[in-house]
């Protein structure tokens, strides 16, 4: 894990997830305050999180709880009322290159003339530089990540060619050959199929095995014991922060959701039916 990684301040935040107090510096990601308005109308309000390193954490919630917010201001890509950001003890403008991003598939113009070698590529912008050549150690690096998550014989594909699966893979290689600390990942599952969501579980496992830690927006409740060992629960607020086996309850289920019955009704079964 990178140098950044430090138990040497001596200032003690107090944890709002765990009741604990902690280092900046000893957690992944130490979010305080952060507040972000959207025309005057709060979307996420006085939020306080610390996550540790090594782990892979689902962000859930419901429809408009302000999942996507989230991510994007933690990564300066919206505006913040008020908070801070830290990642590995220092802010995140200072920590940019310990960090990937995984937006949503939507949010991309797929007819843009490019192949997936090239997309893949633009991860390694920040080493190669803006508008030089991609050289061909660079261009071996794009294609062992697309290795990765088996698309390497859609290299030189136009993405516009690719199915919405195959699509998503190509930008987890992106993110991958950036060879980060911390991942942010923005509903890497949705709209996939079987076989690339199964890839995708893959794929976050080892990034959790070499240390990396995670953060995934996710929708499907009966997956979260499967597919996270962390979990943060939001609605506009954080309702609960911390291991899944701690915070995954029916309790929190209804804070998190309110009167959602038949959505929480199968979270709770999913949640008998899967061991330990």
């Amino acid at each position: 894990m990178n140098n950044a990684i430090s138990s040497s301040r001596n200032t003690m935040h107090e944890s709002a997830s765990s009741g604990r107090s902690v280092s900046p510096e000893s957690v992944a990601l130490h979010v305080r305050d952060l507040t972000v308005a959207y025309y005057r109308k709060p979307v996420l309000w006085d939020v306080d999180l610390d996550v540790p390193p090594s782990v892979v954490a689902g962000i859930v919630g419901p429809n408009g709880a302000g999942k996507s917010t989230l991510i994007k201001a933690i990564l300066d890509l919206v505006p913040h009322a008020s908070g801070s950001v830290e990642i590995f003890g220092k802010p995140y403008r200072r920590q940019r290159r310990l960090v990937g991003y995984v937006p949503q598939r939507e949010s991309v113009d797929w007819e843009y003339p490019i192949t997936a070698l090239e997309l893949v590529a633009m991860g390694l912008y920040r080493k190669i530089g803006w508008f030089r050549p991609v050289s061909s150690p660079y261009r071996k690096q794009a294609l062992s990540a697309l290795t990765d998550v088996g698309m390497a014989d859609f290299a030189h594909r136009q993405i516009s060619r690719l199915s919405g699966g195959q699509q998503q893979r190509i930008f987890l290689a992106r993110a991958l050959v950036q060879d980060a600390d911390v991942y942010f990942m923005d509903e890497p599952f949705a709209g996939v199929d079987a076989s690339t969501e199964k890839a995708i579980i893959g794929i976050l496992q080892r990034l959790r095995a070499a240390g990396k830690t995670v953060f995934v927006v996710h929708h499907d409740l009966e997956t979260v014991r499967e597919y996270f060992d962390y979990l943060i629960m939001l609605n506009m607020r954080i309702v609960a922060a911390g291991p899944v086996a701690e915070v995954f309850n029916s309790e929190n289920l209804k804070r998190t959701y309110g009167g959602r019955l038949t959505l929480l009704d199968r979270a709770v079964d999913a949640m008998g039916r899967t061991p330990g």
